[in-house]
């Protein structure tokens, strides 16, 4: 039987609002809305949705996208990190811990270079071809005399806190000791075989040598370091008792040594860098190895 004013209405939606009714918030289901989200395209109210590059999208695409995400990274790959550095400060505390047992030892603090420990850590070329190869890191932690000292740390200070944010932490580390292991070769190919040669300061040259890279490769203004690298290599040449092999030795790896960090291709990048170092490390030891077979 017809209905005498057209035909009947159609029953209520079973399972929520009845056709051409306004759809609802997803996570407000009271909430009725237009809005859409542009990427997973489901109803979304203003309160859920958030401006993205194009359109809006809802706060569950969001919070997703930005779990997926990988966070920002330094031209070396290394994650920004707030707060201070703590590998440069650990090292100004062992370097100067270690000066203190030498004051200790030698019973004066001007006088320190008496101590046993340096007849054991000192670089000597002619001890290291007769075996005794950890002279090759520990001379680098000692020094002679409190100015001696008190240079280094300076310099370590100010280069350092800088590059090991932007090289990371285990980065910055391998370019440090790289260069004080570079530093070394030098002095083991061109020095005297019976020289003793103690100090920092080969690390410390690498570290200037990396910040120019570094510095380059931002394209930033670099000439302050370029400057402060050629005034101490005058100073090397012109103040007896300084070991400019070590200082140009230490310049030239710790500038290859980040320069194979931060100019290192983005894929496999962690892989590659760790290739390079290595790599560099194997060709200075063989270089060492050569001063024991002349």
């Amino acid at each position: 039987m017809s209905h005498p004013d057209g035909p009947p209405s159609p029953p209520p939606h079973p399972g929520g609002p009845p056709p051409g009714a306004p759809a609802v918030c997803v996570r407000h289901p009271d909430r009725a809305t237009g809005l859409t989200c542009t990427r997973c395209d489901r109803p979304a109210c203003p309160e859920c949705l958030r401006e993205a590059s194009v359109g809006y999208q809802c706060v569950d695409c969001v919070g997703q996208a930005a779990r997926r995400g990988r966070r920002g990274t330094t031209v070396a790959g290394a994650e920004p990190r707030t707060g201070r550095p703590w590998v440069v400060p650990t090292l100004i505390g062992l370097n100067t811990a270690i000066f203190v047992w030498t004051v200790v030892q030698a019973g004066s603090v001007n006088g320190n270079a008496a101590a046993p420990l340096f007849d054991e850590w000192a670089l000597v070329p002619v001890l290291v071809q007769n075996g005794e190869w950890w002279r090759l890191f520990t001379s680098g932690f000692l020094h002679i005399g409190p100015i001696h000292l008190l240079f280094n740390m300076i310099a370590l200070w100010v280069l350092g806190r800088d590059l090991e944010i932007v090289l990371g932490r285990g980065r910055f580390l391998a370019v440090y000791l790289i260069s004080l292991l570079g530093g070394s070769a030098a002095v083991m190919l061109f020095s005297m075989p019976n020289q003793a040669v103690a100090g920092a300061s080969g690390a410390v040259f690498g570290l200037m040598g990396g910040l120019a890279v570094v510095l380059r490769r931002l394209r930033a203004p670099a000439g302050q370091v370029i400057g402060l690298i050629a005034v101490n290599l005058v100073i090397s040449v012109l103040i007896p008792g300084i070991s400019l092999l070590g200082h140009l030795g230490g310049l030239v790896i710790g500038a290859v040594a980040t320069s194979a960090l931060v100019y290192a291709p983005v894929r496999n990048r962690t892989a590659v860098q760790a290739v390079a170092l290595v790599g560099l490390t194997i060709v200075l030891l063989l270089l060492i190895a050569v001063t024991a077979l002349r």
